[in-house]
């Protein structure tokens, strides 16, 4: 049985992933955040909740043991520490294989007028997911790294992905779709093994999302 530590448990990616592998597989769920009250509703016996900060890292590791698998979610504070706290924790722990989602752009592989306008709208955090990213490249990690393009909260599963070194297309995807893509990848763990993978979905080029 596959057990997964599932850091920012209360992000709205996270839920959704969640649910589904609760639902589709007989994985074993962790989910590490700071106010564990806010899911108290989970209602399973395979659901462990732990209260913690992404930076503290023996926390970290003490949740991280017995795990085969980290799924991180964060936000974009403080993405530099919250790395170096992951990375360092999954080595006192001994698990390998990282999930870990990132920013649009880390890559610089965003092309055109698209590209200019998330640089204007997520420009304040980039040198930070850049550098977080980095680091990831350079351990000896497992790891998926998601570069998302813009969410929405439709009920859609449809989405494209692309590879380091690809111009990323598409300018949305839903969180319903990246929450599938997590689990192909919890369920299929050679899957885009030491990759960083664009995700959008296919058809919304443009200028920027439609929903701006």
């Amino acid at each position: 049985m596959t057990r997964i530590l599932m850091i920012g448990a209360n992000g709205r990616i996270a839920r959704l992933a969640a649910d589904l592998l609760l639902a589709e597989t007989d994985a074993e769920l962790v989910l590490f955040l700071r106010k564990p009250e806010r899911l108290r509703n989970q209602g399973s016996g395979r659901v462990e909740l732990v209260a913690g900060d992404a930076s503290d890292t023996a926390a970290l590791a003490e949740a991280m043991r017995g795990c085969d698998l980290v799924y991180s979610g964060l936000g974009p504070d403080n993405s530099i520490e919250h790395v170096q706290s992951i990375i360092a924790a999954m080595g006192r722990a001994e698990v390998r294989r990282l999930i870990y989602v990132s920013a649009l752009g880390v890559h610089d592989e965003v092309p055109g007028a698209f590209g200019r306008w998330n640089q204007s709208m997520v420009g304040i955090y980039m040198d930070d997911h850049k550098k977080a990213v980095r680091l990831l490249e350079a351990s000896d990690l497992d790891y998926t790294i998601l570069r998302l393009a813009w969410l929405t909260d439709y009920d859609e599963v449809d989405y494209e992905t692309t590879a380091k070194g690809e111009p990323f297309r598409g300018t949305e995807v839903s969180r319903k779709s990246v929450a599938d893509l997590v689990l192909r990848l919890v369920t299929d763990p050679d899957l885009m093994s030491r990759a960083s993978v664009g995700v959008d979905k296919p058809g919304t080029d443009g200028d920027r999302p439609a929903f701006y």
